[in-house]
């Protein structure tokens, strides 16, 4: 019985391979942060932004941070199921900014799915503040899925058809 091998479009290999670079960068800072700092140092870079090391256990903005730990394992199958269906996406061939959207997003699923499998929880290491206000700490796979949530919406945007003129 012959079985058909999909054929992954040429370019999907350099945005497969951007999104293992975010990855493993975000992996190589957060070792660094873990191995070169104690859990809740900060170090102020400038009046507004602080490096430091802190761990989250919940997804965004600490959402269900406190709930016992039951929710590393949603997270990690979300991020599994995320992981899959991004891939998949970017084996077809895509428009280069819809492409860079799922590429990023993949890359920063990688990095903070990685952080929950291995330790059971994210390290967060970047701090932006306004005198006693803070925005939850976050890190390279944040940005990351940021921007690759940015990029993906611009290329929706994009490509929207234009209403037509009634005559």
């Amino acid at each position: 019985m012959r079985t058909k091998r999909i054929a992954m479009a040429p370019q999907s290999r350099y945005w497969l391979a951007l999104a293992v670079m975010v990855g493993l960068a975000d992996q190589v800072i957060k070792g660094l942060v873990q191995a070169l700092m104690p859990y809740g140092q900060t170090i102020p870079l400038t009046p507004f932004f602080n490096w430091g090391h802190w761990w989250n256990t919940g997804a965004a903005f600490s959402f269900l941070a406190d709930s016992g730990g039951w929710q590393r394992y949603l997270f990690l199958c979300l991020t599994g199921m995320a992981t899959i269906v991004l891939t998949f996406l970017l084996c077809r061939p895509r428009p280069r900014l819809e492409a860079l959207g799922y590429s990023l997003m993949l890359g920063g699923a990688l990095g903070n799915g990685i952080d929950r499998l291995a330790r059971g929880y994210v390290v967060d290491y970047l701090d932006i503040y306004w005198r006693e206000w803070h925005w939850p700490a976050f890190n390279l796979a944040d940005i990351a899925l940021f921007l690759g949530v940015i990029a993906f919406a611009m290329a929706a945007l994009r490509e929207r058809p234009s209403p037509r003129l009634s005559e």
